[in-house]
């Protein structure tokens, strides 16, 4: 299955990882094989769709500009507490909303193909400006509101 300019089909393994931590045994889950699907699938393996929006273009940038580009995979949390792949996003807003709603959530490290190719992305669609909420709160109230008013009289 090969990717388009705003999708990308992965094939996504995990493994269960037992930790020490001081006298407890902690579980954790990591990333045992995340391969484009145009390879074989790795036995035990998930199709997942790394999917671009148009609307989300700040945000790939904020990620792209940052010193560790991440990829952030969604899981399922089944009833036995395994994790099952769902999504992957470039988008860190779409893997804190997944956090705040206690969805399982792993970051890795961004390949440079895949940030090359939402690269590509971007520049195709165009840049959107990235501005804090703040700034642009003031920015939209400027020369607005009664002290700014030039037909008013004090």
């Amino acid at each position: 299955m090969q990717h388009t300019t705003s999708v990308w089909p992965m094939y996504v393994s995990l493994k269960k990882v037992e930790k020490q931590i001081g006298r407890w045994t902690s579980v954790q889950w990591e990333i045992d094989h995340l391969l484009p699907a145009t390879h074989e699938a790795p036995e035990g393996a998930t199709l997942v769709l790394l999917e671009l929006h148009k609307d989300e273009r700040a945000s790939y940038r904020i990620n792209l500009d940052m010193d560790n580009t991440m990829l952030f995979l969604v899981c399922d949390e089944m009833a036995d507490g395994t994790w099952v792949p769902a999504l992957l996003s470039a988008d860190q807003n779409v893997a804190a909303g997944c956090l705040e709603g206690n969805t399982p959530v792993i970051n890795i490290l961004m390949p440079e193909a895949i940030a090359c190719w939402i690269e590509a992305f971007i520049t195709q669609y165009g840049e959107v400006e990235i501005a804090a909420y703040r700034r642009k709160h003031v920015d939209h109230r400027k020369n607005q509101g009664p002290s700014h008013d030039p037909l008013r009289r004090d």
